[in-house]
């Protein structure tokens, strides 16, 4: 499966702990990476400041569904069902 072009779902739902050029402490869950331009795009997509985790992310069906918003609620009931209880 291919990303869907100005999706930004897993640059939204998903918390990233890993530093990002302008959030140094990471970004928590259902929270718009600052660098997720306009049109939903990487601003920083294969340059070395790019966290690991973020490059290591691939589109597949089940996490992100037929489309954005499947993919937003996908990747949210992910992000609930890995955190610590």
């Amino acid at each position: 499966m291919k990303c869907r072009a100005g999706c930004g779902a897993c640059c939204i739902a998903p918390s990233i702990s890993s530093p990002i050029p302008g959030m140094p402490a990471g970004k928590p869950a259902n929270t718009r990476c600052v660098q997720l331009d306009e049109n939903n795009l990487c601003k920083i997509f294969g340059k070395p400041e790019r966290p690991i985790v973020c490059g290591q992310f691939t589109a597949q069906e089940y996490v992100c569904g037929d489309s954005r918003e499947q993919a937003l609620l996908l990747l949210a009931q992910l992000e609930i069902d890995s955190a610590p209880e």
